[in-house]
């Protein structure tokens, strides 16, 4: 059987912790920071897990 390829476009945006989550990044923190509470900025800073449904979805396309 052929070995599976990794979907690049997943991996460039998730990263896959060692107990298994599937992290993110948060959407909207790209830009326009300027008229965003600062309370708002800090949470950009941490990257949050991905939901089940779609953590399992991610997994797949990183061929794991």
């Amino acid at each position: 059987m052929p070995k599976v390829k990794t979907r690049k476009s997943v991996a460039k945006r998730v990263k896959v912790t060692a107990r298994g989550k599937v992290l993110h990044r948060v959407p909207g923190s790209g830009h326009l920071k300027s008229r965003k509470p600062p309370s708002r900025i800090r949470h950009f800073r941490k990257e949050r897990p991905l939901p089940p449904a779609f953590a399992k979805q991610a997994k797949r396309l990183l061929g794991m």
